[in-house]
């Protein structure tokens, strides 16, 4: 609770269109526009009793292929920097989904939608650079908007398919557009144990998104986990944002 404290503290010391899902780990149902591209040049980092795992950097591409349905790829270069044992770099697992947003946001009603996607396991196991086994995530997300304010979050359900074992991951965001070109939010998360036996996973961000043209983009996010082996996570992108009439 002292975290949930800390993070409305700081949402109310900061005082209006909002960017969704990265730099966030919680995700919202609103796919890009028909014809439009988003480009994430990104890195994110990972910290926990065992030392550092990461991207460095991974390629995102969201593609709006028809009206509310968005196309999906991340093609990441992964690090692993074991506290004990042998430090590896090169490609990791692939990510493919798709976005649908099924109900649209009205004056009472969110807006909802699901992106399913599948971890390809392209990254080897043995060296800390992936799963090892093909994972699925099917999600459902809500989001409403309040003038500057905008919030979203949802449940999820994560197949590994290799072991057969499944968790679950709970999540919220909310953020405030403070001036034209800034964004600010903060997220918290739950995941239920990945395997038997394991340990839940709680964890908060606060992020920043920062517009220097309609094409241009800065996100970055960072927290730790208050639940958990996690100490710290980051994220930092490039980001562009292009379409018919760019």
């Amino acid at each position: 609770m002292k975290w949930l404290g800390l993070i409305g503290l700081a949402l109310l010391l900061v005082s209006s269109k909002a960017s969704a899902g990265p730099p966030y780990t919680t995700d919202d149902p609103e796919p890009v526009e028909h014809r439009h591209w988003e480009l994430y040049l990104a890195s994110q980092s990972f910290h926990d009793r065992d030392g550092w795992t990461g991207t460095a950097p991974h390629l995102e591409v969201n593609y709006g292929a028809v009206p509310n349905v968005q196309l999906h790829v991340i093609a990441p270069l992964a690090y692993s920097l074991p506290e004990k044992g042998s430090s590896a770099y090169g490609y990791g697992d692939t990510e493919l989904g798709v976005k649908f947003r099924f109900v649209q946001e009205s004056k009472w009603i969110p807006m909802i939608g699901t992106f399913p996607f599948l971890e390809v396991p392209s990254g080897s196991r043995s060296a800390g650079l992936g799963n090892g086994s093909a994972q699925v995530f099917v999600p459902v997300w809500l989001q409403k908007s309040f003038g500057p304010w905008q919030t979203y979050g949802g449940v999820g359900v994560w197949l590994d398919l290799g072991d057969r074992n499944r968790h679950w991951y709970f999540g919220w965001q909310l953020q405030r557009r403070v001036f034209d070109w800034l964004t600010v939010g903060a997220e918290v998360f739950h995941q239920t144990p990945e395997e038997p036996g394991g340990e839940s996973d709680s964890r908060f961000n606060v992020g920043a998104v920062v517009d220097f043209t309609e094409v241009h983009h800065l996100l970055l996010s960072g927290g730790r986990g208050f639940e958990g082996s996690n100490l710290f996570q980051g994220y930092v992108a490039y980001q562009a944002t292009f379409g018919p009439e760019q």
